[in-house]
Parts: C-alpha cells; sequence; structure tokens
C-alpha cells in the first residue's frame, strides 16, 4: 500500500477531512454523496499513486457507492503539510476510457 494512501486513511479517521469545492461539484454532478465515500474508503483500490506530484502527495483511488457502483476518487495531502485529507475530486469512472475494472486507463 503506498505511504500515501496510509496516511489519507489515518487522517480520515481522525476526522481530519476536507473536501475541495471541485470535489463537491464532481461529487453533485454525479450524485455522489461525502458520507459514502468516506464509508467506503476502507475497501478502496490504489490506481495510480503520486508521491512527487507539486501541490503534495495524492493517490487515485477505486472505490465503491453505496449500490456497489464504482466511484474513482482523488484523494491528497497539501504540499509541506500532515493534515488534512482532502478529497479533491470523485467521479463516475467513464467505461470508455478505463479497463473492465476501471484500475487502468485504456490505452
Amino acid at each position: 500500500m503506498s505511504q500515501t494512501f496510509q496516511a489519507i486513511l489515518r487522517l480520515i479517521e481522525r476526522g481530519e477531512v476536507r473536501v475541495s469545492a471541485h470535489g463537491y461539484d464532481e461529487l453533485a454532478e454525479d450524485g455522489l454523496f461525502v458520507r459514502d465515500v468516506l464509508a467506503n474508503i476502507v475497501d478502496a483500490v490504489i490506481v495510480e499513486d503520486y508521491p512527487d506530484y507539486p501541490k503534495g502527495p495524492c493517490v487515485l483511488v477505486l472505490q465503491s457507492d453505496l449500490e456497489g457502483k464504482p466511484v474513482h476518487v482523488v484523494w491528497g495531502i497539501p504540499k509541506n503539510a500532515s493534515s488534512p485529507a482532502v478529497l479533491i475530486t470523485a467521479y463516475r469512472p467513464d467505461p470508455r476510457q478505463w479497463s473492465n475494472g476501471f484500475t487502468r486507463r485504456k490505452q
């Protein structure tokens, strides 16, 4: 498991979470709720890890909504900070752009 995701899980467990404005917009656009994303974080699968991202380490994970439908969520931690975990964006992955399991981008 990535160190970034481990840190994010610890922050979420402690309630140190923020949702970006973009994250709220994307959640609403796809009919998703923050509480549902948080409830299913323990079952998330890492899709892509960006430990050296310029704005701070972040990770793209595959989660499920309460109906079991796939959701991609990008979680991050601000650069030069240790808190909070930030939900940067969340969306329903497009099957035309992702593999059947939504864990690999199509070429």
